[in-house]
């Protein structure tokens, strides 16, 4: 007798589909903008959703891409230069 796999075993899997592959990376930025992720994890937690670190760069990068190019260039514009690379170890 053969066992016959029940419909419901698969589903959760299919119905999911593939996950998103994760990427890992590292940055730099301003003490002030670095800042700024905390009293925007503080306003979330006002909105009693709690977010982390990534979930607020996730989401400002979903904002970015919904402005116009002219608005993206501005909103670049306004940030203050970062020097690129990593700091010197002493």
């Amino acid at each position: 007798m053969v066992k016959q796999k029940k419909s419901h075993d698969a589903a959760p899997m299919e119905s999911l589909g593939k996950p998103a592959k994760l990427v890992r990376d590292s940055f730099t930025m301003p003490a002030d903008d670095f800042a700024l992720v905390d009293v925007m994890k503080a306003r979330a937690l006002q909105a009693q959703r709690p977010a982390k670190k990534s979930e607020l760069l996730r989401a400002g990068l979903h904002a970015l891409s919904a402005l116009s190019p002219q608005a993206l260039a501005k909103a670049l514009d306004a940030l203050a230069p970062v020097k690129a690379g990593r700091p010197k170890k002493k």
